[in-house]
């Protein structure tokens, strides 16, 4: 493939602050830089590490970040003003599907065993198992608040959503559980601390809960939503306004990145690389399992083999990066559903100006397909700002 046409990319913009979360999803930026596909497009990426999905949303806002990683529905939330100012947000590629997991601590684990008179739990676990600790919990209420609470990373995500949904199709009253919000980084914690009795994140954390042995992972988003957007490319429709040619450049970049982590063996040495300081700075056999898909479920207990539990392309011509109108407007119907969305707003075309398909096949207009490395190649060196 050739590259994008450097002389353009002089006049719009070289050096890219590019804001990521210390994910496992991550992983398109990482690779993208390591493997130098964001310099063979003429562009001078300069990673940062973020730690909260507020603080990312702000830094985009604000200009401090060029372009960044945002969960799917923090678009949409952005551009309709919710928990802040309204600021036209676009995402233009998506990169990648599922990633998410459901985990519950082992205190709570043992207490459904006991309830249920139950040597070992059916995976994935249904959330209907919880009703009878809730019942119990009610009636203890009077004398102290007993909800079970739960945790998810941001208010408008999919980890919120889906968390909703499993509640809500096994006839869990979303009134009877508290949930809260928790930065990615510190669910462990708070889970180990009793702080929290379970939680809906993006690996690697569900995975760190397991070897750590203070959490179990009942069901993944692969079980709740299969195959919808979880993370995409996010910048503001400005700054791709006054920097179309960087925009492809950086849509380009990714897509190598992602048909490169493709194949499972490309997936193990993504895993590698995310481990160093720079990144997730996780040990490798938290961070392997899901991009090799596989899903840890307990301590003591065999993975569940789940082949898409973090999927970023697909074999083939088929592409899972254009950010199609259809997800887009699922996203929307669960904001509109949980009522995120005031009643008064009008939606019409909001879909169309968030999700921009029509920016993502610009990119690859005037480029012929191209063959994604099979092989590991070389790493560039690290340019990481914390």
């Amino acid at each position: 493939m050739n590259s994008t046409n450097i002389h353009n990319i002089e006049h719009n913009k070289r050096n890219i602050s590019l804001g990521f979360m210390p994910l496992t999803d991550c992983a398109p930026l990482v690779i993208a830089h390591e493997l130098g596909f964001f310099e063979s497009q003429g562009l001078n990426v300069t990673l940062k590490k973020q730690y909260s999905w507020a603080t990312m949303r702000d830094k985009l806002h604000a200009g401090v970040l060029d372009a960044a990683q945002f969960l799917a529905p923090m678009p949409i939330a952005s551009t309709l003003g919710l928990s802040g100012p309204a600021v036209n947000v676009i995402a233009p590629m998506v990169l990648s599907q599922n990633g998410n997991g459901i985990t519950i601590s082992m205190a709570l684990y043992e207490e459904i065993k006991f309830v249920h008179q139950r040597h070992h739990i059916d995976l994935p676990i249904s959330a209907a198992l919880l009703k009878p600790v809730i019942e119990a919990r009610k009636k203890a209420s009077k004398q102290t608040d007993t909800k079970l609470r739960f945790a998810t990373v941001y208010p408008h995500s999919c980890h919120y959503y889906q968390l909703l949904t499993w509640f809500e199709q096994n006839g869990v009253n979303k009134d009877d559980v508290d949930i809260v919000i928790i930065p990615p980084a510190s669910m462990v914690e708070a889970l180990q601390s009793d702080d929290i009795d379970g939680f809906c994140v993006g690996g690697p954390w569900n995975a760190k809960a397991v070897r750590d042995g203070v959490g179990v992972t009942g069901a993944t988003s692969c079980d709740i939503w299969p195959d919808m957007p979880e993370k995409v490319l996010a910048m503001k429709q400005s700054w791709q306004e006054q920097h179309p040619e960087t925009t492809k450049a950086l849509i380009i970049a990714l897509q190598q990145a992602c048909d490169w982590l493709a194949t499972v063996a490309n997936r193990f040495e993504a895993a590698r690389i995310l481990s160093r300081h720079t990144y997730l700075d996780l040990h490798l056999s938290v961070i392997a399992p899901s991009l090799i898909g596989s899903c840890l479920v307990h301590h003591q207990l065999s993975p569940r083999h789940i082949p898409s539990y973090n999927r970023f392309a697909l074999d083939g011509n088929d592409t899972i990066n254009k950010p199609e109108l259809f997800h887009g407007e699922w996203l929307l119907s669960q904001m509109v559903k949980h009522q995120h969305i005031p009643a008064e707003v009008k939606l019409e075309a909001l879909i169309d100006s968030v999700f921009r398909q029509d920016i993502y096949q610009q990119a690859f207009a005037e480029h012929d397909a191209f063959a994604t490395p099979t092989k590991v190649t070389p790493l560039k060196s690290t340019k990481m700002v914390p």
